[in-house]
């Protein structure tokens, strides 16, 4: 937590001596799509990843005048999706898993650099979990459950041109690191 706390303060410092226009701008709609690296979700020894976790979210931009006209909020939503499967050694089953994440996300904006857009947030969501056994032998049957679950996050989008950037996240949700690209209309 420390470290995270750090980082934040780091690149907002060396942001206050680097800013310039602003990346996103008031109605601005921006979609990132990713794939995750690193995840809490079913590790160890005999588990495998059937889908590597995915997530997708959507952001528009509701105000660009904060920090003297170099920063912005904006309100979205998040989903993400990840699968593994358990298998037992020296058997052909086990279980399989799968874990949907949901909610709406906020985001806080400050403008580093041109084309760079960086951004905090947190999100308030939904952690939907199913298991079901596959297999040879009895089948077991299934199971399913969920809770509520918080996530913060720390991101940046660099913009190759006006709509198409590169996207990367690092925090808690389906993954600790989101790498993708990011869409704004």
């Amino acid at each position: 937590m420390k470290f995270k706390n750090l980082l934040l303060a780091t690149v907002f410092a060396i942001g206050f001596s680097f800013a310039n226009a602003q990346v996103v701008q008031q109605g601005d709609k921006v979609l990132n799509l990713g794939i995750g690296l690193g995840t809490a979700l079913y590790t160890g020894s005999y588990y495998s990843s059937t889908i590597p976790p995915i997530s997708g979210s959507f952001e528009l931009v509701m105000d660009d005048q904060l920090f003297d006209g170099k920063g912005a909020w904006g309100l979205g939503g998040y989903l993400g999706y990840a699968s593994s499967k358990y298998k037992y050694v020296g058997h052909d089953y086990g279980w399989k898993y799968s874990n949907i994440i949901i909610g709406p996300r906020g985001y806080l904006h400050y403008n580093l650099v041109e084309k760079l857009d960086t951004y905090v947030g947190a999100m308030l969501g939904y952690n939907v979990v199913s298991s079901k056994w596959y297999g040879s032998g009895s089948s077991i049957g299934s199971a399913s459950g969920g809770g509520v679950i918080f996530s913060g996050f720390v991101g940046a989008r660099y913009y190759f041109n006006d709509n198409v950037a590169a996207m990367v996240e690092l925090g808690s949700g389906i993954a600790y690191l989101n790498l993708g690209v990011a869409l704004k209309f």
